[in-house]
């Protein structure tokens, strides 16, 4: 018997890519979709037949209703939020305590995590990252320092394991003078959101992908954010707290990098970016504002206004290098459908240096474009390649060539049927 492949799934760029479409799409195709890393500040949106849904934590293969959705060891869940999330599918009328297995390893965000959050933010004063809130910074921090609490912890001395974490955390609350907060009524949904919780799959995932493997079942992969919110290889400190690049998908999953067959890269025809941070190719113009509007860019979990621009080449490069990209996904196409040129950025400048490499430090740099013409064409109601003006045929075929790898993926617009394979 042929063993299975993991094909993974990434943003990478700045993430809010529409990643969750394009899994859903995927799904047919495999046995299991997974979940490596992340947590409830990665909002995944799929519109179908109508209907539109934002999935935070479970995984965007939950619609298939045949298929089994992991959530890995490489992420972190609110039992309250991720409650939330389940009841809602729930009410829509999918069954999700059969097909939805939680690994016992992942790390679970107090409703403290989500204070101190709030804290640490505050004590940066003009530094802010723009964090979501939602606790995944310390949660991540609690993990690394070999405190914190995991899903498999529900199971046995819960609530002395609870406590001990919790006074750990207001002592630190304390010491930081951030004392006004009241989690009261936030802790009782939370551990509601625990008795919830264990009613589910909880298990020892990363065997249970390996047996499956092991049996010839495919697994995709599911990232959250994207390559340049990564924290290692993203633009430190303005970054997510996990390992969103293809290396996550090893250590979140619990699966050797032999496994992995394709990595699809997600990226807008353009560029967005949320919360602070450098963003060279950020446009503060009408044109900025025009694909803000027309992208509909506002964040899936905070409603925060993305920050808007043209692609950017640098960063594509760099991510297409370090997660080993092999096909890639162009997504919102339809966006630049109006414009009469459009600006690609294919280097940056700082002073008198021009970078076509991703340098350490992004700050301060100016993008330098290369403009190429609109196709002017609405492209949403187009189903094949062969419909594409010559001009948008063009376009792919100038990214495909500074990248050095395929666009196999297009995407026309929001709905599921809107994607066009090449």
């Amino acid at each position: 018997m042929n063993k299975g492949r993991i094909d993974a799934l990434l943003g990478i760029v700045f993430g809010d890519e529409g990643k969750g479409k394009v899994v859903d799409v995927f799904t047919p195709r495999y046995d299991v979709v997974a979940r490596f890393a992340g947590g409830p500040n990665a909002g995944h949106t799929i519109i179908f037949e109508g209907k539109k849904f934002v999935l935070r934590s479970i995984p965007s293969g939950i619609f298939a209703e045949d298929k089994t959705n992991i959530i890995g060891n490489g992420c972190v869940i609110a039992p309250d939020l991720f409650m939330q999330e389940a009841k809602e599918l729930e009410s829509a009328g999918y069954t999700l305590k059969d097909r939805l297995h939680i690994s016992k390893r992942a790390h679970l965000i107090l409703p403290t995590h989500r204070v101190l959050d709030r804290a640490y933010e505050a004590a940066k004063g003009k530094n802010k990252v723009g964090t979501t809130g939602k606790g995944i910074g310390p949660t991540y921090s609690d993990k690394a320092s070999r405190i914190g609490m995991r899903v498999g912890d529900i199971l046995e001395n819960f609530e002395e394991k609870y406590n001990k974490l919790k006074a750990r955390h207001e002592q630190i609350l304390k010491d930081l003078h951030f004392t006004d907060y009241d989690i009261t009524e936030e802790e009782k949904v939370w551990k509601e959101g625990i008795e919830y919780m264990r009613g589910f799959n909880l298990s020892d995932t990363e065997i249970e992908i390996n047996r499956l493997l092991a049996e010839g079942k495919n697994v995709l992969a599911e990232g959250a954010q994207g390559t340049m919110l990564d924290i290692d290889h993203g633009t430190y400190p303005f970054v997510s707290s996990s390992n969103t690049t293809s290396g996550g998908v090893c250590t979140g999953l619990g699966v050797g990098p032999t496994a992995i067959r394709d990595v699809y890269g997600i990226f807008k025809a353009y560029s967005t970016r949320v919360g602070s941070g450098p963003f060279p190719v950020e446009l503060f113009d009408e044109t900025g504002d025009t694909l803000r509007e027309i992208g509909h860019e506002y964040g899936a979990v905070t409603g925060r206004n993305r920050r808007c621009g043209w692609v950017d080449l640098v960063a594509l490069k760099y991510a297409i290098m370090v997660n080993g990209v092999t096909k890639l996904i162009m997504m919102k196409s339809d966006v630049l459908d109006t414009f009469d040129t459009i600006k690609v950025c294919t280097a940056y400048k700082r002073g008198d240096e021009v970078m076509t490499e991703m340098p350490f430090e992004t700050e301060g740099c100016e993008a330098v474009y290369t403009e190429v013409p609109g196709w002017k064409t609405d492209l949403t109601k187009m189903t094949s390649e062969a419909e594409f003006p010559q001009a948008f045929k063009d376009y792919i075929a100038y990214l495909e060539k500074e990248l050095q790898t395929p666009i196999t993926i297009l995407s026309v617009g929001p709905d599921r049927a809107q994607t066009i394979e090449r």
